[in-house]
């Protein structure tokens, strides 16, 4: 489970959480989504500890994210905003690296490799090195070192951003096995279809603070509107884009 509150942050002039409250629940997928600019990143970096709030809290499976980081990076499986790979390494290698990080090894580790290299739709290209990868090609590899140690939580920034469509169709039948099993997901996308089917819950932000959360239909009714393109664009305050 993740659970915010009240998280603050500023980078002079500019205030990117204020105040921010939010739960991401297990067995359930959270959609996290907003315009570019309302803090969602921000939001997310706090929560896979690579940034600290100004004041308020973020924790994972009740572990704060600040002082208990190292407890955190056991629990969470981070796609980021930034996916760099190492371009000498093949993306098997990729995979493997991040395994041992995370403590496994030996036959066990390399099943889970070849597992997600399947279902990701890797093996064309799982033993060349990551120099010269396309986008979607380096999204697929990110999402398997992200999974490679089977996290409890997940935290995806744009998950299907740059993939096909039977790529991303792949990633939204992972995240359904994800909820599923009972784990936690936590997604950002700018695809509003993408949002509705998958996320049980959305959290929209604006200008660094939570607007509006809950089901689809919860928001749908909220607003008036009858689709999620037209309830994100009220909940934003920007119906002039109609």
């Amino acid at each position: 489970m993740i659970s915010v509150d009240g998280l603050r942050k500023s980078f002079p002039p500019v205030t990117a959480l204020d105040g921010v409250a939010f739960e991401a629940r297990d067995g359930e997928v959270t959609g996290l989504i907003g315009p570019n600019g309302a803090g969602k990143t921000t939001a997310l970096r706090i929560l896979y500890t690579v940034m600290r709030p100004d004041s308020g809290a973020a924790r994972i499976d009740g572990f704060d994210t600040v002082k208990n980081r190292r407890d955190v990076q056991r629990r969470i499986g981070v796609l980021p905003d930034s996916r760099g790979l190492y371009p000498r390494l093949t993306a098997r290698e990729h995979v493997r690296y991040y395994g041992r990080l995370h403590g496994l090894g030996g036959a066990e580790l390399e099943r889970r490799i070849d597992t997600l290299i399947e279902t990701l739709g890797i093996a064309d290209f799982a033993d060349r090195r990551a120099k010269g990868f396309s986008k979607g090609q380096t999204r697929k590899v990110a999402m398997a070192r992200a999974l490679v140690h089977e996290p409890h939580n997940l935290l995806l920034d744009e998950p299907t951003n740059g993939l096909d469509v039977g790529s991303s169709r792949a990633v939204h039948r992972l995240i359904d096995g994800w909820r599923r099993q009972g784990r936690c997901v936590l997604f950002c996308s700018h695809i509003m279809q993408e949002v509705a089917a998958v996320a049980d819950r959305i959290v929209v932000m604006a200008a660094g603070r939570i607007v509006a959360q809950g089901t689809v239909a919860e928001l749908l009714r909220r607003t008036g509107t009858d689709d999620l393109e037209r309830m994100f664009l009220t909940l934003t305050g920007r119906t002039e884009a109609w």
